[in-house]
């Protein structure tokens, strides 16, 4: 535990959908979903504007739309999120060199580890000055919190939510603690709570009260012992700059149960290549390959094999998630699959010779290449076993080639986004990031040559030079001053 509030932790206000709102003009203030959008999908992000119909995250898209029927319902742009996020994270990066990313819009950061703030006045005024820079170079916003230790820092950044900042002084964790539900300390969840329950203890102070060998006696000498140091306002847990991913891995839940065998093989390849593209990009290689199978009745399995040596070969990882699936009933149908790799290595010389050989050996282009005909996996993937209809089967091409609040392009209308497909029409809406009003509505055929996917448009087209934050305050390109908003209290 710290003497100086100097661990802050940045949470950015509904991420996904906030950057939808951001990059489409017609959303602002509107209650936006993004998510899955089948009959299986579950919510990734709710706008602030949609939470308040009762709609939260991982919450099936089915029960989303009977809440909020008038919302917008987005497919995910991960191009976008994360180009966001790289902006976001390299700000943090000029407060320390200890970062400490959880996920693309949530990380800790140690100010003292920079030198940028050693006390709780210095600590705030980082915190503001974050929240202005974040706001300037994304259009988006972001909840800061302020601690002597990581737990309370996280908790602090909740309490400021949406768009605030919040500093709880060091010496004061047990007291703010004290009336707060279990939930609220980490590694409680559904189960461990209602353990708790039932032995009379709702609160943290419940918990501090119990004293550590009751809560050993009740969760084990880890946990019980951990929790009681938590509860009792302790956490000494440094912030770790390298969190190296343990895996890579891709996974898809399917609209119809698959019980064609051939069918799920087809799709457990298909999933076993976009795995190791992902691995290559992250340009690393693996020694497990892993396969997951959720079957009919929510049963889920998992299957690992355990190569020779690290490898980023699509054949070497298909081949072994052949294999694996082959021990695996899938009779009465399976719901979602997976694949992954494990075992995480960088690159070696007989990586990138395997690599070579798979690519020279590989008959048809990777996932995405023109050669492909347009559309050929996607259509495959949304098939139903028994085969649906021709009627059907366009719906579930257009859907795909055209999803929900992707980007498009046209050539006499310029750039715009899918507000949805279907009879043979695409829908879309004409605007940009920073147009001050909704752009106009077009309908086209889903086949028309002048209409093609693009890539999203930068939230704030020239955004201010922070290279030199925080030591002196940013200069706008323009040479106006510095933009943002100021702080909420």
């Amino acid at each position: 535990m710290r003497a100086a509030p100097t661990i802050l932790h940045l949470d950015m206000d509904a991420f996904y959908a906030s950057a939808e709102q951001a990059a489409k003009p017609s959303l602002r203030g509107k209650p936006v979903v993004v998510g899955g959008l089948g009959t299986r999908g579950v919510v990734a992000t709710a706008s602030y504007e949609a939470r308040r119909f009762g709609v939260h995250s991982a919450m099936p898209m089915a029960q989303a739309r009977r809440l909020a029927p008038n919302a917008a319902y987005l497919v995910p742009r991960f191009t976008l999120y994360r180009s966001v996020s790289d902006q976001v994270m390299e700000l943090l990066g000029r407060l320390s060199p200890l970062v400490e990313p959880l996920s693309l819009d949530e990380a800790f950061v140690d100010l003292e580890a920079g030198g940028t703030a050693d006390d709780t006045a210095s600590a705030l005024e980082i915190g503001r000055e974050l929240r202005e820079a974040i706001q300037a170079v994304t259009g988006l916003s972001g909840s800061v919190g302020l601690a002597g230790s990581k737990m309370l820092a996280k908790i602090a950044s909740e309490e400021a939510k949406p768009d605030g900042i919040r500093l709880i002084e060091p010496g004061t964790e047990r007291a703010h603690l004290a009336p707060m539900p279990v939930r609220t300390l980490p590694g409680v969840g559904p189960a461990t709570a209602d353990h708790l329950r039932r032995a009379g203890m709702t609160t943290v102070n419940d918990l501090a009260e119990a004293g550590e060998a009751e809560l050993v006696r009740l969760l084990g000498k880890a946990h019980g012992a951990a929790l009681h140091r938590m509860a009792s306002g302790f956490d000494d847990r440094p912030v770790v700059a390298e969190r190296d991913a343990k895996s890579v891995s891709v996974e898809d839940t399917f609209e119809v149960d698959l019980h064609d065998r051939v069918r799920v093989r087809t799709e457990v390849e298909r999933l076993a290549d976009r795995c190791v593209q992902r691995l290559r990009g992250a340009g690393r290689s693996g020694r497990t390959v892993v396969l997951k199978v959720r079957r009919y009745d929510f049963s889920t399995l998992t299957r690992s094999e355990t190569l020779r040596g690290p490898t980023d070969d699509p054949a070497v990882v298909r081949e072994a998630a052949a294999r694996l699936l082959e021990a695996v009933d899938t009779t009465g149908g399976v719901r979602l699959l997976g694949v992954g790799v494990t075992g995480l290595a960088d690159y070696t010389q007989e990586d990138l010779f395997a690599q070579a050989a798979g690519e020279r050996a590989a008959a048809a282009p990777p996932e995405g290449d023109g050669a492909r005909p347009q559309g050929e996996d996607d259509a495959r993937e949304g098939a139903a076993d028994e085969g649906p209809g021709p009627e059907e089967a366009a719906e579930q091409l257009a859907a795909r080639r055209w999803p929900a609040g992707h980007d498009v392009h046209h050539e006499v209308h310029g750039h715009g986004w899918v507000q949805g497909s279907g009879v043979g029409r695409v829908t879309v809406r004409f605007e940009e990031p920073g147009a001050t009003a909704p752009g106009r509505v077009r309908t086209f055929r889903v086949d028309d040559p002048a209409l093609r996917a693009a890539d999203p448009l930068p939230l704030v087209p020239d955004p201010p030079d922070y290279s030199s934050w925080p030591a002196s305050r940013p200069k706008s390109r323009s040479g106006a001053g510095a933009p943002g908003a100021a702080s909420r209290p």
